[in-house]
């Protein structure tokens, strides 16, 4: 299993839920780890049909939902492109093409003292955040002359 958790320790926690590992389960997380993209649901399930030919959409939602529930992916909702998927659950900022919708992930360091900002003005703890930011993409400039 890609990244940093074995299928043991996933079985372990879907078995916490009262789930069980199945091999759609695996195979799901294993695929989205696979990608350097953050594909819809629908991205998602043609690529695991390639593996699992009878697998059906609504698995593929249920899994990504019990997957972010137990943070071993992250949900993305895109400007304007809808839900995305990222199999890399650790925190990280994100670069969204307004015209094509791709999403990249940023090697940037986080800003974590913002977290210790806003939990002491807010009262409230355990505070994250997400940043997302927009622009479009090299092949769009390319395509489409300069951003409008």
């Amino acid at each position: 299993m890609a990244m940093d958790i074995s299928a043991e320790e996933l079985a372990v926690r879907l078995q916490d839920r009262g789930l069980r590992l199945t091999r759609p389960r695996r195979v799901i997380l294993e695929v989205l780890r696979g990608l350097d993209t953050h594909p819809t649901a629908e991205e998602l399930y043609f690529l695991v049909k390639q593996r699992l030919p009878h697998i059906s959409l609504g698995t593929v939602y249920r899994t990504l939902g019990i997957l972010e529930d137990l943070g071993l992916v992250q949900e993305l909702t895109v400007e304007k492109r809808g839900t995305r998927y990222n199999g890399n659950p650790q925190p990280h900022y994100h670069l969204a093409c307004r015209r094509c919708g791709r999403v990249v992930d940023l090697d940037l360091p986080l800003l974590n003292e913002l977290n210790a900002q806003v939990a002491a003005q807010s009262g409230f703890a355990e505070v994250t955040h997400r940043l997302e930011f927009c622009g479009y993409c090299p092949a769009c400039q390319r395509e489409n002359g300069s951003p409008p």
